[in-house]
């Protein structure tokens, strides 16, 4: 099936917000604050710096996946990853190319820009269905590990 990949635009809050909920719940069994993600959504639309979204359409128009991507600088390597996040893709379209139409977007849009260095993405230990997907699109395992201090702001 060919999919078509557009940014997402501030409408879109509440799909991506479902998007994100289901995805949390998921892969981490980890339901989130629907008006704070909706709020975190919110803001990223007003600074696009910092990171945007793509969709995923099916031919009719209707939404089948999304995915995030923010950036990181690497003085290392004088260049930018980007940072795929938030990856959904609805169930009844999965293990049907919408995420390799996905990643073949964000791909081809990292090489034509002269300061993406690299392709970056982090996933749950456990998913391994997930896993397999990413290096089946080329990618690697690293040999880093993620940790991580979070600052509750509630």
């Amino acid at each position: 099936m060919n999919y078509r990949i557009r940014a997402a635009v501030a409408t879109d809050i509440d799909l991506l917000a479902r998007f994100n909920h289901a995805m949390a719940m998921e892969s981490e069994d980890k339901p989130l604050d629907l008006d704070r993600l909706k709020a975190g959504l919110a803001r990223l639309f007003e600074r696009p710096a910092d990171g945007h979204y793509l969709i995923a359409e099916d031919p009719g128009g209707s939404p089948t996946g999304a995915l995030m991507l923010t950036f990181e600088w690497s003085d290392w390597r004088n260049g930018r990853f980007w940072w795929i996040q938030s990856v959904y893709v609805s169930p009844r379209y999965r293990r049907q190319g919408v995420y390799r139409a996905l990643h073949a977007h964000v791909r081809t849009a990292a090489r034509a820009d002269a300061e993406c260095c690299g392709l970056r993405l982090y996933v749950e230990r456990e998913n391994a269905g997930a896993q397999a997907t990413y290096h089946n699109m080329g990618m690697i395992e690293t040999h880093y590990r993620l940790y991580e201090e979070e600052f509750d702001r509630s």
